[in-house]
């Protein structure tokens, strides 16, 4: 395991490889990343293909980019609620709610900015 007091340049490093393992923990562990991976394989090329500018694309894409990493956010929240008990509690069941309409919000600014563009 890397050090996580390292500092410099060493602390970029072992930066990177922690952002590794949450990339690959969340793939292995969230249906929802890979439907959501699969959304920006299909959509980020097609905003690069569509004559439109490049803040046009660069929003689509970005809008696309946004539920990714909502749904890393949701995932690290899950993560820890059940890493605290699975027994039913309100609160757990609150966050876990929360972090879901986070998620379903990015997914309807994402449509929106879609739209605009495209309509």
């Amino acid at each position: 395991m890397a050090n996580p007091n390292a500092k410099g340049i060493k602390r970029i490093i072992n930066a990177l490889f922690f952002s590794i393992a949450g990339f690959k923990a969340t793939w292995q562990h969230e249906e929802a990343f890979r439907q959501e991976v699969l959304l920006f394989v299909v959509t980020a090329p097609i905003a690069l293909w569509l004559e439109r500018t490049v803040v046009e694309k660069l929003l689509m894409i970005g809008s696309v980019v946004l539920v990714l990493l909502v749904e890393l956010l949701n995932s690290a929240v899950e993560a820890v609620v059940d890493r605290v008990g699975f027994e039913h509690h309100e609160l757990s069941g609150r966050a876990k709610d929360i972090g879901s309409a986070a998620v379903m919000l990015s997914l309807v600014w994402a449509a929106v900015t879609w739209a605009a563009i495209l309509i």
